[in-house]
């Protein structure tokens, strides 16, 4: 088995500055071949609190300053912060909503990690995409965050009271303009014209 230097493999890591890492990245990284030696060198870290297990193969370096939205987008992959979440963060909706919300082209899921709930829900591949990268954090844009609101709620997924909702913060050019990229149904745009 190959012999490893903790403290030099922990500095490594640190001078790395990454926040979240993968157990792939890590191992490249570390420049660590043999699975078993990895498997101890993880266990290690996360005995020593050098890193946080968030879900298999998926690690949180501790001491480093993390918000939950780059959470949620490092969780699973492609997503990206929108629907109550989004909203919220663009001042749309006054209510910061429990769970983290976030759109992905994968299968609906929800994960928990530090008391905290992020749902993930599916979204048409045509539909997917529209946002913006905020200091390192991917998320809808307002109109976009809002479409993929409507299309859940179109779609009898979710439900959503848009009297809690400022839509005078939306563009509704802008909506109408991704409504009409999107080649969206008319259940969505009958919503739009309701609500805008």
């Amino acid at each position: 088995m190959e012999s490893y230097n903790l403290g030099m493999l922990a500095k490594k890591l640190v001078e790395s500055e990454r926040r979240l890492i993968s157990s792939k990245t890590l191992k490249e990284l570390l420049n660590i071949k043999n699975e078993r030696t990895f498997y101890r060198i993880t266990s290690d870290f996360v005995t020593n609190k050098i890193l946080v297990n968030i879900e298999k193969n998926k690690y949180l370096v501790t001491g480093k300053n993390i918000s939950s939205f780059e959470i949620a987008n490092f969780l699973y992959q492609p997503s990206y912060i929108s629907l109550e979440t989004a909203l919220n963060y663009w001042g749309i909706l006054s209510q910061f909503p429990f769970e983290i919300t976030n759109i992905t082209s994968k299968k609906n899921v929800s994960k928990k990690f530090d008391e905290k709930v992020y749902v993930y829900s599916h979204i048409s591949n045509k539909y997917f995409g529209m946002f913006t990268k905020k200091e390192g954090i991917l998320i809808a844009l307002p109109e976009k965050a809002l479409f993929d609101q409507l299309y859940l709620v179109s779609k009898g997924i979710k439900t959503a009271n848009f009297d809690e909702y400022d839509l005078k913060k939306i563009n509704r050019k802008k909506l109408i303009e991704v409504c009409r990229q999107l080649k969206t149904d008319n259940n969505i745009m009958n919503l739009v014209k309701k609500i805008c």
